[in-house]
């Protein structure tokens, strides 16, 4: 098997089944919905000036040009199909997503592998050149003989991408379906590496990544990202689209995001919400952001203050919140007010039928819900809480802080 660089194919002499020279490799063709690596053809520019359609099936060999098993008079016209990849056109000098290294960078080259399976010629595409190398080879091409060119760019390290760990950026919507693009890579990666990686891009293809992301991880990655851009993203996608990603987001977070919107706007999106999410957030909205009601969550796990410890661990199988607000149990009694903590920790260790109430932590630490968030800040300090329960007027739970909640604060203030 032989490895070389696209720029190396690219304007190749091309001989048909006649030995006559029939034009020069144009572009490399490959084909996403058929297989993401195989080539599929070469688009060659043929003398009369006309571009032609290459089967890979009927290349015979490549070795500094390609020599074919048809005529040229065999081969199709060329027609511009947006289900094609062509290689210089849509991956030189383009911006994609290393998943691996969890960054943007920018295709200087392509590496293109080639073996042999039944009898047939097949062409990969196997890494992208990000380094010096591939924008070296590029620049000299042509200017400095051929030896020379080797010589110099075996002195420069090699900074290649495998194929498998890439990802595409396509900003239009129409290509991304034919391409079959989809950024399933992308979303194995933690939230706040996807956020990191957003950032970097131009605010069409954070659109773009934002369109293809599955709800739930595009709603973890809005959260981690800063509160200007994350507008900008929101505005950008249509409201139904915008919805179905608030949905996903914790709610005091959602409440936030659209609290910074324009009324018109976060209207919009609440109204494409699902009910249950739509009220949720809205009575989150009403109140002001610089406070505790303003920055708690409502989803948090309760029990009845008679309840035992198999009922707690029921509960927490059915609930379905953000896995920072399990740290703690929270005790009401019958008129719904707060009568007691208890740590994940102490359920854990406790037989099935110990009552919940003789694991509560001491001193209950709470707060009402127009506390300043300096006070909250402090509380989480000298406590060294997880979470932070908020009371309303009568003294019954409304939500709680969560630690993430404080350490995000804590950044934004401090950029």
């Amino acid at each position: 098997m032989s490895t070389f660089a696209l720029t190396e194919l690219l304007r190749a002499p091309v001989f048909d089944s006649s030995g006559a020279q029939a034009g020069r490799v144009r572009e490399v063709a490959l084909s996403p919905q058929d297989d993401p690596a195989r080539l599929q053809a070469l688009v060659v520019r043929t003398h009369d000036g006309s571009d032609r359609v290459l089967a890979m099936n009927q290349v015979e060999s490549i070795n500094g040009m390609i020599k074919t098993r048809t005529k040229s008079a065999d081969w199709p016209a060329f027609s511009a199909s947006e289900g094609l990849l062509l290689l210089e056109r849509d991956l030189l000098d383009q911006q994609i997503i290393d998943v691996h290294g969890r960054k943007v960078v920018r295709v200087n080259d392509v590496d293109l592998h080639e073996e042999l399976t039944n009898q047939h010629l097949v062409l990969k595409l196997a890494a992208v050149d990000v380094g010096a190398r591939g924008a070296v080879r590029r620049l000299l091409k042509g200017v400095v003989p051929a030896a020379a060119l080797r010589t110099l760019l075996r002195k420069l390290p090699e900074k290649m991408i495998p194929w498998e760990f890439v990802d595409l950026i396509e900003t239009d919507p129409a290509r991304r379906v034919k391409l079959k693009i989809s950024h399933d890579r992308l979303a194995k990666l933690h939230p706040a590496d996807i956020a990191d990686i957003v950032e970097e891009l131009a605010p069409a293809e954070r659109e773009a990544v934002f369109e293809t992301l599955d709800e739930e991880v595009a709603a973890e990655a809005l959260e981690e990202i800063e509160p200007k851009l994350q507008r900008s993203i929101v505005e950008s996608l249509d409201s139904d689209r915008a919805a179905d990603i608030v949905e996903e987001m914790d709610p005091d977070a959602a409440a936030d995001l659209l609290g910074d919107l324009s009324e018109e706007r976060s209207e919009e999106i609440l109204k494409e919400m699902e009910p249950e999410q739509r009220e949720e957030v809205s009575e989150l909205l009403e109140f002001k952001e610089n406070t505790a009601a303003g920055r708690m969550t409502t989803e948090f796990i309760e029990v009845p203050f008679n309840a035992n410890v198999s009922d707690a661990i029921n509960r927490l199988r059915q609930f379905e919140g953000g896995m920072e607000s399990l740290s703690t149990i929270y005790l009401l009694d019958e008129s719904g007010k707060l009568a007691g903590a208890v740590p994940l920790s102490k359920l854990v260790l406790a037989t099935p039928g110990t009552p919940m109430r003789f694991l509560v932590s001491e001193p209950l630490i709470s707060c009402a819900g127009g506390c300043s968030e300096k006070d909250v800040t402090e509380l989480f300090d000298k406590y060294n809480l997880l979470t932070l329960p908020v009371l309303d007027e009568d003294g019954k739970l409304s939500g709680v802080i969560t630690a993430d909640d404080v350490i995000s604060l804590l950044r934004h203030k401090v950029k």
